[in-house]
């Protein structure tokens, strides 16, 4: 299974980063083509490791193919826009597969 992970430092203004992430990012997100399931954590506490992370989210896709298929789609362009225009300075985005794969 091949992944993109989003991960997001602490945003200057929780409330509107929620407002924004739940009623356009995620509903973006969920348009990706090949897109199997979506995974957000919150953040408690760094226990090893770099301070402020703060939300967790792993896209999954079945294989590599499905996956560069999605990353070139136009409803991940309009995914990735949306985040450098609400995230900006705050996102960091890493892409791999589950061991065994």
């Amino acid at each position: 299974m091949h992944k993109l992970m989003a991960l997001y430092k602490i945003p200057a203004d929780e409330t509107a980063f929620f407002a924004h992430y739940n009623s356009v990012h995620l509903p973006l997100v969920e348009k990706i083509p090949g897109l199997l399931k979506t995974e957000v954590t919150r953040i408690d506490r760094t226990l090893m490791g770099e301070e402020g992370n703060f939300l967790l989210a792993e896209l999954y896709f079945a294989d590599t193919d499905s996956f560069k298929t999605a990353m070139k789609s136009d409803e991940n362009v309009a995914v990735g826009a949306d985040a450098v225009a609400f995230a900006p300075g705050i996102l960091t985005v890493m892409t791999g597969h589950t061991l065994g794969d």
